[in-house]
């Protein structure tokens, strides 16, 4: 067997897949469609049938003359001809109505299923160019595919029935009339075929393009972006890009369509011959007196009819397959599994640490990477103290924070909470044990209340709790001046909202870290949004807010760093320096020359202040930057 086969074979295995996920969404509503959908197919091959035999009636009517006794049948075929038109147009009304119900069925399933997976996978999927990839091909088909390939199938069975009971009609004048039916049609429908294929590894190939047209969109449309695209005028720069890179796929995808044109019209121009064959065949029979004039009028529908029916059964058969192309991304999706997991026999995690954290030899590089950020690195963070890191931009710093939420594993030693590896413990509940802020607080859309109280979002929040995690990040007094107070709506997408401050929000993230008990705190960058005043205040009541807790405070800003009971300088993923803030002065080392950069604000000639640009040495950035 040829690839290209076994390929499409693999891929048709996803029609049972797509249709146990309709039937789980769904089960009572696709019944109910199938059935009508069997009425449906029926009810056009009885107007063909009662045609004929209404002309044939008429024509006997008027020979015999116009007596009730001639005229009666014709009434009663005219009749069902009528309740036929009837009942199509009420299945129709029904129809539309079960698979409205259906899709919108469907549709909140996909969300679910896919919002749940998203949230399940590991941070490191996020971090991937081609998992974004994936994630944006499953996506766009989420909203479309499954529901597209729905109404192929049902137009597909639908046609299906409907053409076996056209065939069973045309069969007594040719045993051979359904099968030029079929080959008039099968020209068509392997340009459909092929043509499916062709547009779909197009697709594939231009997702990250069809990425950039995204991101190009959103920089020339959302709010955050709109002072910078005024200020510095670069606006231009992304629509002329947003176009050329627009001009260039809408150019291959008409070349594509223009191939298709020129195939499809030849198979459309041969199906037309043959059609046109099998309709003089049968004037022929007419002239020689072998059928009737309802015969004929019953063979031109059957037949016409037919060919619509095996062409569109042939193009939903297309359909079908292009949406099981699209669908392949989704159950691609849906089927990855997370790295990071729980253990057969999780150990319980202790609700308060007594010893603290240990990193023992720990060697860590990311996915699809050959450099290590860490190697046999060892770092202690004691029960109970405040431990701070600081270090230049790409030290690790970050890289430890998620070391330390468990996002990713070592590649080779072990992280200790009181003495048990990280792996040993349930993922939920080791997170569970976690408060704290990251650099870039994320302004959620929704209430203050809300916003606080998701630091615990299985739990109903009192206001009580909320005011108080607020009062202890210094946000109460801000928030109580908002139009609705703990009630307020934040952000500017919906009307009525009100938008904060970059310091608001930060102080927002703080409250939220507060609200939830966790025993270890892990705080990066928490002030670098807040201006000085509340800086001052805030760290000087930075060992009251973490009583009874351990923290690790990532910082750039030495006057809060000296607050903690041990500092650590980290530099290309090794500790070189620890200490409180008063060792390391003496030390005169990195720590030092930083502290003395932002401290001693040296004066420019003209007595101003001059910019702190401390660096550490060796580390080419400028201290300011010691995140």
């Amino acid at each position: 067997m040829s690839a290209k086969l076994r390929k499409f074979f693999s891929q048709l295995t996803y029609l049972p897949a797509t249709g146990r996920l309709i039937w789980q969404a769904a089960g009572r509503w696709t019944l109910a469609w199938a059935v009508l959908l069997l009425v449906q197919g029926l009810l056009p091959a009885a107007s063909v049938y009662l045609t004929g035999v209404l002309v044939d009636s008429l024509a006997a009517s008027v020979g015999g003359g116009l007596s009730w006794a001639s005229i009666r049948p014709t009434l009663i075929w005219a009749g069902l001809m009528g309740l036929v038109l009837v009942l199509t147009q009420v299945f129709q009304s029904i129809l539309e109505y079960v698979r409205t119900a259906q899709s919108e069925l469907i549709q909140d399933h996909l969300s679910q299923l896919v919002h749940e997976k998203s949230a399940a996978l590991d941070l490191s999927f996020y971090e991937s160019p081609e998992s974004q990839d994936r994630l944006y091909r499953a996506q766009r088909d989420l909203k479309t595919r499954p529901l597209a390939l729905l109404e192929s199938a049902g137009s597909f069975v639908q046609s299906g029935v409907t053409l076996l009971a056209v065939a069973s009609i045309l069969l007594p004048y040719g045993w051979w009339l359904p099968l030029v039916l079929l080959f008039s049609t099968s020209p068509a429908f392997y340009v459909i075929l092929r043509y499916n294929r062709l547009y779909h590894r197009w697709w594939e190939q231009t997702t990250t393009d069809r990425r950039w047209l995204q991101y190009f969109d959103t920089i020339l449309t959302v709010d955050t972006v709109a002072a910078d695209l005024r200020l510095f005028g670069f606006g231009p720069r992304f629509q002329a890009a947003f176009q050329r890179m627009r001009q260039r796929l809408r150019t291959e995808r008409l070349v594509l369509m223009k191939q298709q044109s020129a195939a499809r019209l030849g198979a459309g121009v041969l199906a037309a011959l043959m059609a046109a064959g099998a309709m003089g065949w049968m004037v022929w029979q007419a002239f020689l007196g072998r059928v009737t004039l309802g015969d004929l009028a019953l063979f031109y529908q059957a037949f016409n009819r037919g060919q619509g029916l095996l062409g569109n059964l042939l193009t939903n058969a297309g359909r079908i397959y292009d949406n099981v192309l699209f669908l392949e991304n989704l159950f691609e999706f849906l089927e990855m599994q997370p790295q990071i997991v729980d253990p057969p026999q999780p150990v319980p995690a202790p609700a308060v640490l007594r010893q603290g954290i240990r990193f023992e030899n720990v060697s860590f590089r990311y996915p699809n990477s050959d450099r290590l950020v860490f190697r046999d690195f060892n770092f202690e963070v004691p029960a109970g103290k405040i431990v701070a890191i600081v270090g230049a931009n790409g030290a690790g710093k970050t890289t430890l924070i998620k070391l330390l939420c468990r996002f990713y594993d070592p590649v080779d030693g072990r992280i200790l909470f009181d003495g048990h590896d990280l792996r040993e413990l349930a993922v939920a509940d080791l997170r569970r044990m976690l408060t704290g802020i990251f650099q870039f607080p994320v302004p959620y859309v929704s209430t203050v209340t809300e916003n606080v109280a998701m630091g615990v979002p299985e739990a109903e929040p009192r206001r009580s709790e909320v005011q108080a995690a607020a009062r202890r990040a210094g946000a109460h007094d801000f928030i109580m001046r908002l139009p609705a107070g703990y009630d307020t709506l934040l952000g500017k997408l919906f009307p009525s909202g009100t938008e904060l401050s970059g310091g608001e929000w930060q102080r927002l993230a703080l409250a939220r870290s507060f609200f939830r008990q966790a025993p270890i705190m892990i705080l990066d960058e928490p002030t670098s949004m807040l201006d000085s005043w509340a800086e001052v205040d805030w760290f000087d009541r930075f060992r009251e807010l973490a009583a009874g807790r351990t923290a690790i405070l990532i910082t750039h800003r030495l006057m809060i760093a000296k607050q903690a009971d041990m500092i650590h300088v980290l530099d290309a993923g090794e500790i070189v320096e620890s200490g409180t803030h008063e060792a390391l002065l003496a030390q005169n080392g990195r720590y030092a020359q930083s502290w003395q950069a932002q401290v001693a604000a040296p004066r420019t000639a003209n007595g101003a202040a001059a910019p702190v640009l401390g660096v550490l040495p060796g580390a080419g950035v400028s201290a300011m930057d010691l995140d």
